[in-house]
């Protein structure tokens, strides 16, 4: 029987160990800069972008219990379903390791108009809601588009613009119908 000295034993196991820590360590992927830091406009987009798009979905639930006018109601179930898929692709193209709130909506919105019932909450719904917001979001994804600097998320932003855009012309249309200011 080949007999060893303790401490080589001990020396021999603890070198093995060391190049085995080493070379795992060395093969774990690091995270790149890019998945946890975003430019400041890429973090303006990825809060405001939420924040509109939650309080349009948000409202637009209201609007369907609040309402009394089919076309506004039609439109907010089109406006909360779409957004829905919005804010999905939005959280799809942030980067890993960047929050994205589930729902964020701007609560001043929705306390201006959850009390209201009928012809007023279509009235501030369309102006204020509708009309407003969507052009608030317009503003949002066309600014990603111009100056953001993470392409995931513009690329997000220019997939998301026609509906966004398309809700903003329905709106447009729907105040018209209810003779209230278009903007």
């Amino acid at each position: 029987m080949i007999r060893f000295p303790v401490a080589s034993l001990i020396g021999a196991c603890t070198a093995s160990l060391l190049v085995l820590a080493t070379t795992a360590h060395a093969q774990t992927p690091k995270p790149a800069a890019d998945d946890t830091k975003l430019h400041a406009e890429d973090q303006a987009f990825v809060a405001d972008a939420t924040k509109a798009v939650s309080t349009q979905r948000d409202a637009a639930r209201l609007a369907t219990s609040r309402s009394t006018d089919r076309d506004v109601k039609a439109f907010a179930e089109r406006v909360a379903t779409d957004n829905a898929k919005v804010s999905e692709a939005l959280r799809a193209a942030s980067p890993r390791g960047v929050d994205v709130p589930n729902n964020d909506p701007d609560t001043a919105v929705l306390d201006s108009i959850k009390n209201l019932r009928g012809g007023d909450f279509d009235k501030v719904y369309i102006e204020q809601v509708a009309l407003g917001g969507e052009q608030k979001a317009l503003s949002t994804f066309q600014a990603e588009i111009a100056s953001g600097r993470n392409e995931q998320l513009k690329d997000a932003a220019r997939k998301a613009l026609p509906t966004i855009q398309a809700h903003y012309a329905e709106a447009q249309q729907l105040a018209e119908r209810k003779h209230l200011s278009a903007q």
